[in-house]
C-alpha cells in the first residue's frame, strides 16, 4: 500500500492521501463482510455476528484500530520524510519484533525456536538497514530525513500493540463456530476500520494543523484533488485491508504471533520497491 502513497505524493500531501486511504479501508472491509464474511455454511454471517458481539470485544477491536491509526499516521509521515526504503524497514520491522513477543505471550502457538530465530534475523536486518542508510547519506542527511527516522521508530513502537487487542476479541480456536460474544475475522476488520476512521478525525486533523514538515493544510484542499488522486489513496486502503483480513483469518490456524509476523513482511517488500522502483 505504501506505493500508492508514493504515487499520490507527487502532487498530494500525505495528510490528504491518508483520508482517502482510511475511506478505502472502510469501504473494502464492508465488501469483504458482505461477500466472504456472509457466504458459506460455517461461521456466523456478518450482520448476525455483529448483532451478538459483546461490548468488551467491540471495544477491544476499536482500541486496536485507534492504536494502529496513531502509529500508521506516524509511519506515513516518515515515508514522506525519509522514503519508503527507510521508513518501512525501521518502523514496521520494529513493530514486527515487539509485536511477535507481545502476541506470543498473549497466545503461545507455534515453534518458539523457529519463530524467535526469525525475529533475531529481523533485528539484524533492521540494524544493517540503518547502517546502510547512514553510509549512503553521510554528509547529505537533512533534518527532515532524521525526523523521519525518529517518527518511524515511534510508529513501530505503537504498532506492535494493536494486533493483540484485535486477536483478544476473536475466538482463534474456532472460527467455524465462534464463542458467543466474540467476533469473526470479517466483523473484526470492519470494527477495526471504524476505529481507524473515527480516530482519524482527531489524529489526522492534528497533523494537518501542525504538520511534521511544511505548512498547515486545511480540509478545503482535500476537495481540490482529482478523482484519480482520491482513487489511488482508496486503492491503498483496500490493499491494506485485504492483506490484514487475510492475516486475521490465518491467525485461526497459525496463531496470532506467527500470523502477525508473516503479515508484517512489509519491510522487505517495501525496501525492494523503495530501492529498485522509486530509486531511493
Amino acid at each position: 500500500w505504501g506505493n500508492t502513497q508514493k504515487l499520490a505524493g507527487r502532487t498530494w500531501r500525505y495528510e490528504l492521501f491518508y483520508w482517502d486511504y482510511v475511506v478505502g479501508m472502510l469501504l473494502f472491509s464492508l465488501i469483504l463482510c458482505f461477500t466472504l464474511g456472509s457466504i458459506g455454511s460455517e461461521g456466523r454471517p456478518f450482520l448476525e455476528d455483529l448483532a451478538q458481539a459483546a461490548p468488551k470485544a467491540l471495544g477491544s477491536v476499536l482500541l486496536g484500530g485507534v492504536i494502529f491509526n496513531a502509529s500508521n499516521i506516524l509511519l506515513s509521515a516518515s515515508v514522506s520524510l525519509a522514503g519508503l526504503a527507510v521508513a518501512f524497514p525501521l518502523g514496521v520491522g520494529l513493530a514486527l519484533v515487539l509485536g511477535v513477543v507481545i502476541n506470543y505471550l498473549g497466545a503461545p502457538k507455534g515453534d518458539p525456536v523457529i519463530l524467535f530465530l526469525g525475529v533475531a534475523l529481523i533485528v539484524i536486518a533492521i540494524v544493517l538497514n540503518g547502517i546502510a542508510y547512514k553510509m549512503i547519506s553521510r554528509g547529505n542527511r537533512s533534518a527532515a530525513s532524521s525526523r523521519g527516522i525518529v517518527l518511524a521508530l515511534l510508529a513501530g513502537l505503537l504498532m506492535s500493540f494493536f494486533y493483540r487487542f484485535v486477536a483478544a476479541a476473536m475466538d482463534l480456536d474456532n472460527f467455524e463456530s465462534p464463542t458467543p460474544g466474540m467476533l469473526t475475522p470479517y466483523s473484526a476488520i470492519f470494527i477495526f476500520s471504524v476505529g481507524v476512521l473515527l480516530s482519524n478525525f482527531v489524529f489526522n486533523t492534528l497533523v494537518m494543523k501542525r504538520p511534521f514538515v511544511g505548512t498547515p493544510v486545511g480540509y478545503d484542499a482535500y476537495f481540490k484533488g482529482s478523482a484519480r488522486t482520491h482513487l489511488v489513496g482508496m486503492l491503498g486502503g483496500a490493499v491494506w485491508c485485504l492483506g490484514t483480513a487475510f492475516s486475521y483469518i490465518a491467525a485461526g490456524k497459525a496463531g496470532a504471533a506467527i500470523s502477525y509476523a508473516l503479515g508484517q513482511g512489509a519491510p522487505m517488500v517495501a525496501a525492494v520497491w523503495g530501492v529498485f522502483v522509486w530509486k531511493e
